[in-house]
């Protein structure tokens, strides 16, 4: 099965601590794993992270004269893009293509909503965007080397109207304006609900002196649009303070989203009005003009685009008017715009509607598109992603597990873990989704479900770990495999345990606080997995990550005993405990010794390079992501936002001896990274190769002999660096024991006295 491996030598990377200047340096850079296959589709964007709350905005990235598409996370404050390309086997030729090189060309400091409109008429989107206090900020895109660059031109825009001077234009933290020409003359204007009640729209004109508008100088026209003001109920209205109408369900509605479509082909701008707490996505129809707007009840409705197939989004949908199927005419995007899921409790998978216009020209004629829009094409699970992986099935091939923070299952909200079986080859991987409730761990009635596969009692098979909020308490919980190793998992939820605390409170118990996120990896190589765990803590004294021990002794649900409760000092730029922290354990880097990786709710990747050999306060690296477009490495921006959680994961899942790292986000999808650049030093090779690493037989399968010229210590890893085996003393000959190892590829690493190392593959059948 995997004899093309025999005595293949592994030449792993060694890399300094320095700072990465350039894309020569070791580092991280987006890489889909494989393809993933629900049902029968292959996902186009499977691994990019996943939408929960995108606000849409088109834009010219590469300069190639199409049309891209940029998306804002409301929730994440994650920025996302999009390439439109040519592809022969794609409705009208082309296609949204993932582009993750250009998120980090937006300003980092984004928050609560982004909208990209020309102000200036250079042909160039420029941004709008929301600043402290309710304030809107603009950015010009100012063209650099054939890509955007953002230079921030006013943190205030200015208004005047019917008072002795100007006020700010302040539209709060919570409404999305609606930035475009009301009155056709080529400028910018702004509509939007006011800021302290959300009941009154307002209408602010651009009155800049020319024809472009670019001075973003506004005038106060009316505070009271069409005379029609929002009630507290969904899609409730009034008009000149008369009683209220089609009120439909008694919810406090506190924020807005506004879009101008002419609906009607009159020439004037109709509105679309989406808020918090609401379904629908509500047409207000203006049937005087542009000057004088006029509504009337019977221009309202709440079944738009129609009756047998209205807008209904859980949760405060907003429209986005742009050609998303690329056959030249504005269709209309629906998405959520809720800051955050934690009191509506809805599903946020495969929520973004499609309504696509097939009208050439006046009217748009809307028919909703049963694929949705993008959300169809990745993997969503929700939100509050979280992957693993392992061999679930037994034929020998990484197979992905992802857990969420909750979904809707039924008339409930609770987590679930996917199976995704690896249905591919060793080299070119494909995960299929064969459960989206595996095990039925639904039924626990569980949230923030983060799923790890680690052999927990050294039988040689994988066991299913994770950490899980159970009617209000964080546990720790296992599931023991109970086949064979090599054989397909045998898991009885039934039989779930959980790791009990170890000492009185304040003596270093496991931490319950919700989200917690444990990694299993030996620490202290002793070859029993240890436990990190990633928490937010607080009830316990401790920082952010935490190292408890295995004892190995005694009941399992007792091994873990804590060793340093603030393990590495990992602080943020501010000097504080990072939030939400998620670590990894793999050897990333290829010297042979395992590194640490932590993300956390800044969404910033630290790499803590041989985290074994560093003192009590680890040395950390950040610009790890390298960035083809510019050529240099870059920090990480996977959200930021304190209830945004990413989770971590490393496993080689393609067989070239090197661990992918895998990020489950906020969004509810998982993105994929490879390694770069792991090379050997000089040095490094000529000291492994004095070693004269010698493995036979290769294959084997019940035992193999290891032989090198100086006296070495043995450990055999599996390929995302995890120790299966370690051995004792410093001899010349080992006899390894390869019992209860499933049958696959392993690295076997021999280390000396003096430091130098040497390792080899070593296939077990």
């Amino acid at each position: 099965m995997i004899r093309s491996l025999f005595f293949l030598l592994v030449l792993l990377a060694f890399t300094g601590q320095a700072r990465a200047q350039s894309g020569a340096a070791f580092g991280f850079e987006y890489r889909p794993a494989g393809a993933v296959v629900q049902g029968t589709d292959t996902l186009r964007n499977a691994w990019m992270g996943g939408l929960n709350t995108p606000q849409f905005s088109t834009i010219d990235l590469n300069n190639d004269g199409q049309q891209d598409l940029f998306a804002f996370d409301h929730e994440s404050s994650r920025c996302y893009t999009f390439l439109s390309v040519a592809a022969s086997n794609a409705t009208n030729g082309r296609r949204w293509q993932y582009a993750p090189q250009y998120e980090n060309l937006f300003p980092s400091d984004l928050r609560n909503w982004v909208l990209l409109r020309d102000y200036d008429c250079d042909g160039r989107a420029d941004l709008f965007t929301f600043t402290s206090g309710g304030d809107i900020r603009v950015f010009r895109n100012v063209l650099s080397g054939n890509r955007p660059s953002f230079q921030l031109t006013t943190n205030q825009i200015r208004f005047t109207g019917s008072f002795t001077g100007s006020a700010n234009l302040t539209i709060g933290g919570y409404n999305l304006p609606a930035i475009q020409d009301v009155n056709g003359d080529g400028k910018l204007d702004i509509m939007t609900y006011d800021f302290i009640s959300a009941s009154f729209i307002e209408q602010y004109i651009n009155n800049s002196p020319g024809t472009c508008g670019s001075a973003l100088a506004f005038t106060l026209t009316t505070d009271n649009w069409g005379g029609i003001q929002s009630c507290g109920n969904c899609a409730s209205y009034t008009f000149n303070g008369q009683t209220c109408f089609t009120a439909s369900r008694p919810l406090h509605t506190g924020g807005h989203g506004l879009l101008l479509v002419d609906l009607d082909g009159d020439g004037d701008q109709d509105l679309l009005d989406g808020r918090d707490n609401c379904p629908e996505l509500v047409r207000l129809l203006n049937q005087g003009t542009t000057t004088a707007p006029v509504i009337t009840q019977a221009g309202i409705s709440a079944s738009f685009p129609s009756a047998a197939a209205p807008v209904r989004v859980p949760v405060f949908p907003v429209g986005y008017s742009f050609d998303a199927n690329f056959d030249g005419r504005p269709d209309l995007v629906v998405a959520p715009n809720m800051v955050n899921n934690s009191a509506d409790q809805v599903s946020l998978s495969h929520q973004i509607q499609l309504f696509t216009n097939s009208a050439a020209s006046g009217a748009p004629t809307y028919s909703l598109s049963a694929g949705g829009f993008l959300q169809n094409d990745m993997i969503d699970v929700s939100e509050g992603a979280a992957p693993t992986f392992g061999d679930i099935d037994g034929d020998g091939l990484a197979d992905m597990l992802v857990g969420n923070f909750a979904d809707r299952v039924g008339t409930a909200y609770r987590a679930t873990l996917a199976y995704y079986r690896n249905v591919g080859t060793r080299a070119r991987p494909v995960f299929k989704l064969l459960s989206s409730d595996y095990l039925s761990l639904s039924s626990q009635n569980l949230l923030g479900l983060k799923p790890v596969l680690v052999d927990l009692n050294r039988d040689g098979a994988l066991d299913l770990a994770y950490g899980a909020q159970d009617r209000g308490t964080n546990l720790l919980h296992y599931i023991l495999n109970t086949a064979p190793a090599g054989q397909p998992v045998a898991f009885n939820a039934a039989n779930m345990g959980y790791f009990k605390p170890q000492g009185a409170t304040g003596t270093g118990i496991l931490p319950y606080a919700s989200g917690d996120m444990p990694c299993f990896t030996d620490v202290d190589n002793d070859g029993y997995v240890d436990l990190l765990i990633g928490t937010n803590e607080t009830r316990e004294p401790g920082k952010s990550l935490r190292y408890f021990r295995n004892r190995a002794r005694g009941p399992l649900d007792s091994a873990f005993v804590l060793v340093n409760n603030d393990f590495g000092r990992i602080r943020d730029a501010s000097g504080a405990a990072p939030l939400n922290l998620s670590p990894s354990v793999a050897d990333f880097d290829g010297d042979g010794r395992p590194d640490l990786l932590t993300v956390d709710a800044s969404g910033l990747l630290r790499f803590f390079l041989d985290y074994r050999a560093q003192g009590s306060q680890f040395s950390e690296r950040t610009d790890v992501l390298y960035n083809p477009a510019t050529g240099q490495y870059e920090e990480t921006r996977l959200g930021l936002d304190f209830y945004s959680h990413c989770a971590l994961a490393a496993a080689d899942v393609n067989g070239d001896g090197a661990p992918e790292l895998f990020v489950g986000t906020q969004a509810g999808g998982v993105i994929s990274y490879g390694t770069r650049n792991r090379t050997v030093t000089a040095t490094k090779a000529e000291a492994a190769r004095a070693l004269a690493l010698n493995i036979y037989p290769n294959p084997a399968s019940a035992r193999a002999t290891v032989e090198t010229a100086a006296p070495t210590r043995i450990s055999v890893l599996d390929l995302a660096g995890r120790v299966v085996r370690a051995g004792g003393t410093l001899q010349r000959r080992h006899e390894l024991d390869l019992g209860g190892l499933a049958a696959g590829v392993y690295l076997v690493r021999a280390a000396g006295a003096d430091g130098a190392a040497a390792v080899a593959r070593l296939a077990v059948e």
